[in-house]
C-alpha cells in the first residue's frame, strides 16, 4: 500500500504547470482503503464488512447525516414494507421490540445505531462532482464553502443508490399552474392539504400511500395512473405475501408462483381492472425480476378507491392555471399537485468511464446478480433492484473481493 501511496504522490507532482495551477487550491488526501460514495444504508453495510474483515474506508455524502433520503425525503406514515427480518444490513439484526414492520423513525435509528456500532464516521457535505481512474482512482468533492477535495484511492465503491435524485416529469402548461406542486420527497403529512383537491401522480407505493394519507387527513385525492400495476396484499394467512413468495420460490417455477399470488389476490382484493388498476401481462414477481417494478403493496388504500373518497384518472396532457386536461378529455380542477414519479440514479452525473453503469440510466449493465463488479477496483453497492435484501448481498460481496486484494497488498 505505501507503493501506491507513493505512486499517487508521484503522479500528482508530475502533472503539466498549467494542471498543477488550476488544482492548486484542492486538498489531495491519499485514502487507505476504499472510498465509498454514499452515506445510506449501501453504504454503511459495505463499510461495515469492510470493517469486520480489518479493511478500512471512508464514506462521503452530500448531505449532512447518514441515510439522508430516509430521514429527511419520506413521509411521517411510512413503514418498511416487508418484515423486520428481511431488512436488516449485515452484522447487526433489529433489536427484539421493534414492531414486525418497523417504522420509519424506528429504521433511521437503527441506521444511527448501526453507524455508531461500527464506528462509521462519514465525511459529510461532500458532493461529489467528478470520479475519474488513471492508475487511482480520483474523487472530486466540493464542500459547502465551495472548498475542492481530490480523495486518492485504489478501490472506488459507488453506494449513491437507485434514488438519488427527484424524477420530475414534464407536462404542457407545468408553469401556468398556480397551485403547489410537490415532489413526494417534500411530502411528510395531509394535514396541509385538508378539505383540498389534490392530484397525486404515479401509482406505485408512494403515490397510493400518499393518497390514503391525504384521505384519512379529509383532503379529496384524485390517483393518476398511467400503466398497468400490480397490487397485493401485504399478508396471506397470516404471513407476508414477500415472505410467502420466497418460499414458494424455493420449490415451484416463478410463473406458478406468479398464479398462486394473483389467485389469493383476486379472492383478497377482488378484480383490481374494476378500480381502474389493470394488472400486467407478467406477474408480480416475473415483472419484477425481468424489469424491477415493485409491487403495490395495499395497505387500505384500495377500500378508499372502491368508495369514491380516492377518484383514478387517466394520464395528464395539459395543465391550466386552476385546472388539469386528462388524455380521455376531461378536465378538473384542482388546489395542489403531489408527483410521487420516483427517483432515479445520478452516476452519469459525475462519474467519468469505467464499463460498470450505464451511460442511460445509472444502473449496472449487468443485472442481478452480476452488477456488482466492474474493472479497476469499481464496485456498485445497492443497484440490484432487490431492496434491502439486495444490498447485504451487494455488500457482502464487495467486502469479500476487495478482501482478497487488501491482503496481497499488504
Amino acid at each position: 500500500m505505501d507503493f501506491l501511496k507513493e505512486m499517487a504522490c508521484k503522479r500528482i507532482h508530475d502533472r503539466s504547470e498549467n494542471t498543477m495551477m488550476s488544482e492548486s487550491r484542492r486538498r489531495v488526501v491519499w485514502v487507505d482503503g476504499p472510498v465509498i460514495i454514499g452515506a445510506g444504508p449501501s453504504g454503511l453495510a459495505t463499510a461495515a464488512c469492510l470493517k469486520e474483515k480489518g479493511i478500512p474506508s471512508l464514506i462521503l455524502d452530500r448531505a449532512n447525516c447518514i441515510a439522508s433520503l430516509w430521514k429527511l425525503k419520506t413521509y411521517n406514515r411510512l413503514r418498511l414494507h416487508l418484515p423486520k427480518k428481511f431488512c436488516m444490513l449485515p452484522l447487526m439484526s433489529f433489536p427484539p421490540i421493534y414492531p414486525n414492520y418497523p417504522t420509519k423513525q424506528d429504521f433511521v435509528t437503527y441506521l444511527e445505531a448501526y453507524a455508531r456500532h461500527f464506528n462509521l464516521e462519514p465525511e459529510f457535505n461532500q458532493t461529489v462532482v467528478s470520479a475519474r481512474f488513471d492508475g487511482l482512482w480520483r474523487v472530486t468533492t466540493v464542500g459547502i464553502k465551495m472548498e475542492e477535495k481530490e480523495y486518492v484511492c485504489q478501490w472506488l465503491i459507488v453506494a449513491t443508490g437507485e434514488n438519488a435524485e427527484e424524477v420530475i416529469p414534464e407536462f404542457e402548461g407545468i408553469d401556468k399552474f398556480v397551485g403547489p406542486i410537490t415532489h413526494s420527497s417534500s411530502y411528510k403529512s395531509g394535514d396541509s392539504y385538508r378539505g383540498k383537491r389534490v392530484l397525486v401522480v404515479g401509482c406505485g407505493n408512494s403515490g397510493m400511500e400518499v393518497s390514503l394519507d391525504l384521505c384519512n387527513c379529509n383532503a379529496s385525492p384524485s390517483l393518476v395512473v398511467r400503466d398497468s400495476v400490480h397490487v397485493l396484499p401485504q399478508e396471506m394467512f397470516g404471513i407476508s405475501t414477500f415472505g410467502l413468495a420466497m418460499k414458494l420460490l424455493r420449490w415451484f417455477h416463478v410463473k406458478h408462483v406468479d398464479r398462486f399470488l394473483l389467485a389469493i389476490s383476486h379472492f383478497m382484493l377482488g378484480n383490481t381492472a374494476n378500480v381502474g388498476l389493470k394488472r400486467p401481462i407478467l406477474g408480480p414477481i416475473e415483472l419484477k425480476i425481468t424489469t424491477g417494478k415493485t409491487p403495490v403493496l395495499d395497505f387500505g388504500t384500495l377500500e378508499k378507491i372502491r368508495s369514491g373518497n380516492i377518484k383514478v384518472v387517466p394520464g395528464i396532457k395539459k395543465l391550466t392555471s386552476h385546472a388539469v386536461e386528462f388524455v380521455d378529455g376531461k378536465v378538473e380542477n384542482f388546489d395542489a399537485i403531489i408527483l410521487a414519479t420516483g427517483y432515479r440514479s445520478n452516476v452519469p452525473d459525475w462519474l467519468m468511464g469505467g464499463d460498470l453503469f450505464s451511460d442511460k440510466d445509472g444502473f449496472p449493465k449487468e443485472t442481478f446478480p452480476k452488477g456488482w463488479k466492474g474493472k479497476n477496483g469499481l464496485y456498485a453497492a445497492g443497484f440490484t433492484k432487490r431492496g434491502l435484501l439486495g444490498i447485504s448481498f451487494d455488500a457482502k460481496r464487495i467486502a469479500d473481493d476487495i478482501e482478497s486484494c487488501w491482503k496481497i497488498s499488504k
